[in-house]
């Protein structure tokens, strides 16, 4: 039996099985390319810019938690201050 240069399985491969066994083979194991060539590169632009989007949201998260703490930081600071200000005077 002879080693296959391709043994990653892809999710679009288990939902192209799904709807299809037979166009899975087809291109598996038969090679042969989708007549939809144009509209598979569409998708594929789509799913890149897609996974920008949700790369800039994570990291506008990440910004939004740390100046949420920096704000808890600072008012923490100046409520310390207040009071040590009022025990003091």
């Amino acid at each position: 039996m002879g080693e296959r240069k391709d043994e990653v399985l892809r999710a679009s491969e288990i939902g192209q099985y799904a709807f299809c066994a037979r166009a899975w083979w087809l291109g598996r194991v038969k090679g042969y390319r989708s007549a939809n060539v144009a509209a598979m590169q569409a998708g594929t632009l789509g799913h890149r810019a897609h996974g920008r989007q949700v790369e800039s949201a994570q990291r506008l998260r990440r910004l939004a938690l740390a100046l949420l703490l920096l704000a808890g930081l600072l008012l923490a600071a100046a409520v310390a201050a207040y009071v040590a200000g009022g025990l003091g005077g």
